[in-house]
């Protein structure tokens, strides 16, 4: 079982350069002990900010319980090796995501090629996507950001940079999602491939909290390089 064990107390060192290497350390030894195929599949699944601040089986007063385990068996059952941790605490999105491109690059290193690897993020955890989009600056990577983008983002995270073959994904009666097209102009690397999905649940945001074959599927999809744009 590809999955990362919790490693998240290395966040109050302050050092996002030690974070990352203790990130990669752990991920070496699992990919190690684990064996590894060039062929192989893979999945970073980086979840929702309730369930970093509560536990597996709490259950938001609007949207209920966040399905963690459901999400990540989905995956699991179409053929990918994931990798996912619950974090605990209020991560910084940034450092958080360095970690994720080292263990990334261990991947690469190892053989894997980078459009066999797939980072999926919901809420907080499509911004920290984001950011390993940003900081990794592979234009084969795939990634799939699901209800994770405001226009205000535009302002308040000037930063960040798409680079990948680019998924969005957002719910049209949930305020925390839009459509991320300025985003995408305003990025200077290349994107070979993007594509959005305007999902009509009713579900406000409570519909990433949920293993939705609405969003699963497309995932899962573009995760296996079923591209529609060009």
């Amino acid at each position: 079982m590809f999955e990362l064990k919790p490693a998240l107390h290395i966040y109050k060192l302050g050092a996002s350069i030690k974070i990352g290497l203790f990130l990669g350390i752990i991920f070496c030894s699992s990919l190690w002990a684990c064996g590894t195929n060039n062929d192989d599949r893979y999945i970073f699944f980086l979840h929702n900010r309730f369930l970093e601040e509560h536990e597996l089986n709490e259950i938001h007063p609007k949207f209920g319980r966040t399905e963690y385990n459901e999400i990540i068996t989905k995956f699991k059952k179409n053929g990918f090796k994931v990798f996912s941790e619950k974090r605990n605490g209020n991560v910084n999105a940034r450092e958080y995501a360095q970690g994720i491109v080292i263990q990334i690059n261990s991947l690469i290193e190892s053989g894997t090629e980078s459009n066999n690897i797939t980072i999926v993020g919901t809420s907080k955890g499509g911004y920290i996507a984001q950011y390993v989009s940003t900081l990794a600056r592979n234009p084969d990577l795939n990634f799939v950001f699901i209800g994770s983008f405001r226009t205000s983002d535009l302002v308040n995270n000037p930063e960040i940079n798409y680079c990948g073959n680019i998924l969005t994904i957002y719910e049209k009666s949930d305020p925390f999602g839009v459509s991320a097209l300025d985003r995408k102009k305003s990025s200077t690397c290349k994107i070979k491939h993007f594509e959005e999905i305007e999902l009509n649940t009713g579900m406000g945001h409570g519909f990433l909290f949920k293993a939705l074959k609405e969003w699963i599927e497309p995932t899962i999809d573009w995760a296996n390089r079923n591209y529609k744009s060009k």
